[in-house]
C-alpha cells in the first residue's frame, strides 16, 4: 500500500512532536531528539526536520511506495518537489544521516 508522504520543516522538534501527534493519534515510528520525526499510519508518512530559518515550510511531498525499485524525485509544473520511495529507502537515508538512530522500521 502506498502511504502519501509530506515533509516539513520546523522551529522545535519536541513541540512539534506533541502536536503532530495529538493530531495524527499515534506516536511517532522514530524521534532524533532536536533533529527529525517520522510517523507512518496507514495513509500517511509524515516526516519533520529541525530547520528554525523555514518553519512550516513545505519540505517537498511524494509517496512511500514498496513498489519503488529506488528513490526518485521529481519536480511538478508548480516547481514543487515530489519523491517516491520503499520504506527501506527512507530507512538507508535516515542510517546514513543519523547512524545512532537504529531505526528499523515495520515492513
Amino acid at each position: 500500500m502506498r502511504r502519501f508522504h509530506i515533509a516539513i520543516g520546523v522551529a522545535d522538534i519536541a513541540a512539534s512532536v506533541e502536536d503532530y501527534t495529538q493530531r495524527l493519534g499515534q506516536e511517532p515510528v522514530l524521534v532524533i531528539a532536536g533533529e527529525y520525526a517520522l510517523w507512518r499510519t496507514d495513509r500517511l508518512n509524515l516526516s519533520i526536520r529541525y530547520a528554525p530559518a523555514a518553519p512550516g515550510e513545505l519540505r517537498h511531498l511524494g509517496w512511500e511506495d514498496p513498489q519503488a525499485e529506488t528513490l526518485s524525485i521529481e519536480h511538478d509544473v508548480n516547481g514543487l518537489v515530489w519523491e517516491r520511495f520503499s520504506a527501506h529507502d527512507q530507512a538507508a537515508e535516515i542510517a546514513a544521516i543519523w547512524p545512532a538512530s537504529n531505526y528499523k522500521p515495520d515492513f
